[in-house]
């Protein structure tokens, strides 16, 4: 099994939005319907008032984040994600075609090892 497919095996999930993708509301739904822990951290402007405000406010133990992000950058996540010990990924990035923003976060990714 790859490491992106063993990636969804885990038990405990932070959701990263800032609520401007809906497949993030998607993402939740899944994975809490397939039993896992989800922690959700909304970065908006007027975030949910169940959710996380921070990453630093992740308990510890949390071992995945999926980012859905468009209004502060996801490298700074990513960065802010490892200081903590979570692995972060853009899901959109195993699953998109043709030439995008996605496809090429892929290049790049298996470009420096990070695929």
């Amino acid at each position: 099994m790859l490491e992106q497919e063993s990636f969804w095996n885990a038990q405990s999930f932070a959701v990263i939005t800032d609520s401007t993708k809906p497949a993030m509301k998607w993402t939740v739904d899944e994975l809490t319907k397939k039993g896992k822990k989800v922690y959700v951290v909304d970065m908006s402007g007027s975030p949910d008032k169940d959710a996380l405000h921070n990453i630093y406010d992740l308990p510890s133990g949390v071992e995945n984040a999926v980012i859905g992000v468009t209004t502060s950058n996801p490298a700074d996540v990513m960065a802010d994600l490892e200081k903590k010990g979570i692995t972060g990924r853009c899901p959109v990035m195993y699953l998109a075609h043709g030439f995008n923003i996605h496809t090429m976060h892929r290049g790049i990714s298996k470009l420096f090892g990070k695929y």
